[in-house]
């Protein structure tokens, strides 16, 4: 082959690697972008004969991308989406139940003050109705805590439901992507932007839920769940459902099967949500019921006991709906008829209304707690509820120190560098311009050549 010849193949790839340098350049504040890099080869001698080879050739495009630093982008990504999703509805609930104004807390305690005020006076009919108006206050305090916790609940499966729809849209992206990526790769056909796009939407979808990836021979991945249902395969996607209850559930369906898997191995926001139901949301609301029920029993026992004013049996204060969990005042009662006295001939003995000013000290048994005093009730659930959002704050920044670590990780082999690609860019131009001057060398030569025979 020719010197011109040899010197072309060298201009052309140069060409291409600084077209690619080019691409890097361009592409430098891309989010998700793989930097790409120039495989050259020389070509050996086609000819006999002594001949030092037929110049230059592109073998191939490199692509930059370590799978196992990928691997951590993305666990850290479901770590992270799960440690977010739970953490605006424990700060929520706090603020609520720690609300000196409207907390439960402060209600019971106005309720029992109440009470040893008219202890004082027990026939007083205004500090009787003062008994009767702090109860009120306490069961509108409950039904408003009650109300948040219904409220949160409802915007969980909103959520879930969203966020199911986003991770079947994804999968679905993921395998369109693999159909492409192996097609052109069958071809010789550049893949690079596919692939960039593929690893953005399986970053998207590790945030949703913790998955697995592997990857195929043909260039495509398959995407599961951690516990191996999968959610692509090829290019094939799976649809998943959120399913309500307690402990919420998963319907994957993939080709003609359909699998249930429990919330808690999904990972991710939604398993962050999963989570928060279960460990948090439902037993809280379990044990809020329970408490407001165990306050109807025993105020209500303890009056059922006594005499009004009128030497008739206590009537009951409150009225409790198993059903909803939520508690009232009985509207029927009226002031005189609170049993406050042992004796039906002393309307001013005070001795049931004492064993009421004493509940506080007794038990209560709440699903959350297990047995605790009634007058603790409250400050440690608000406790156990405030630990559980400290250590998911504290797991959240872990998170999110661990995601940006491994963000740096990718970039540092992934990402572009531009005074990297600066030196590459003088190095391909003293490439280009050394080609072209021995495709000049070779012009004089031969026209030296062609005088000398003129």
């Amino acid at each position: 082959m020719s010197i011109i010849s040899i010197a072309l193949t060298g201009a052309q790839a140069t060409q291409i690697a600084l077209a690619t340098v080019s691409q890097n350049v361009a592409n430098s504040k891309t989010d998700g972008y793989t930097r790409q890099g120039t495989l050259l080869t020389a070509l050996g001698s086609t000819r006999g004969g002594i001949s030092a080879g037929d110049g230059v050739q592109v073998s191939s495009l490199q692509r930059f991308s370590d799978g196992y630093k990928n691997l951590q982008l993305w666990q850290s990504a479901s770590e992270m989406g799960q440690r977010q999703s739970s953490q605006p509805y424990l700060s929520q609930l706090e603020r609520v139940m720690g609300d000196e104004e409207g907390g439960i807390g402060g209600g019971i305690d106005e309720l029992f003050t109440a009470l040893n005020a008219a202890s004082v006076e027990p026939t007083s009919t205004p500090l009787r109705q003062q008994v009767i108006s702090a109860a009120d206050a306490l069961s509108q305090r409950f039904v408003s805590l009650q109300q948040t916790l219904a409220n949160q609940r409802s915007a969980i499966e909103q959520q879930r439901g969203s966020l199911a729809g986003q991770v079947s849209t994804l999968s679905t992206g993921i395998a369109d992507l693999n159909r492409q990526i192996a097609s052109a790769q069958a071809t010789g056909g550049g893949t690079s932007a596919l692939q960039d796009e593929r690893d953005r939407k399986i970053d998207a979808l590790a945030s949703l839920a913790a998955v697995q990836v592997v990857e195929q021979p043909d260039g495509t991945r398959n995407v599961s769940l951690r516990n191996g249902m999968p959610l692509v395969v090829g290019a094939r996607a799976a649809s998943i459902e959120m399913n309500p209850g307690s402990p919420p559930t998963v319907t994957i369906a993939f080709a003609s099967q359909s699998y249930t898997v429990g919330g808690g191995v999904v990972g991710g926001q939604l398993g962050g949500l999963d989570d928060y139901l279960s460990k948090v949301l439902t037993p809280m609301a379990d044990s809020v019921a329970q408490l407001a029920s165990q306050i109807a029993s025993s105020v209500n026992s303890t009056l059922a006991g006594g005499f009004d004013l009128d030497g008739n049996a206590g009537g009951a204060l409150f009225q409790f709906d198993a059903g909803t969990g939520r508690i009232a005042v009985n509207p029927a009662l009226t002031a005189r008829q609170l049993g406050f006295s042992s004796d039906a001939t002393k309307p001013g003995n005070s001795d049931v209304l004492q064993q009421l000013v004493e509940l506080p000290t007794q038990s209560v048994t709440l699903p959350l707690l297990g047995s605790v005093q009634l007058r603790d009730a409250c400050s440690q659930l608000l406790g156990d509820l405030g630990s559980r959002s400290a250590q998911n704050q504290a797991a959240l920044a872990t998170a999110e120190t661990v995601r940006d670590q491994a963000e740096q990780n990718w970039k540092s082999t992934s990402g572009v560098n531009d005074d990297e690609e600066a030196a590459s860019l003088i190095q391909y131009q003293q490439m280009y311009q050394a080609n072209l001057k021995v495709i000049a060398v070779a012009n004089e030569l031969f026209d030296s050549t062609l005088q000398m025979f003129g």
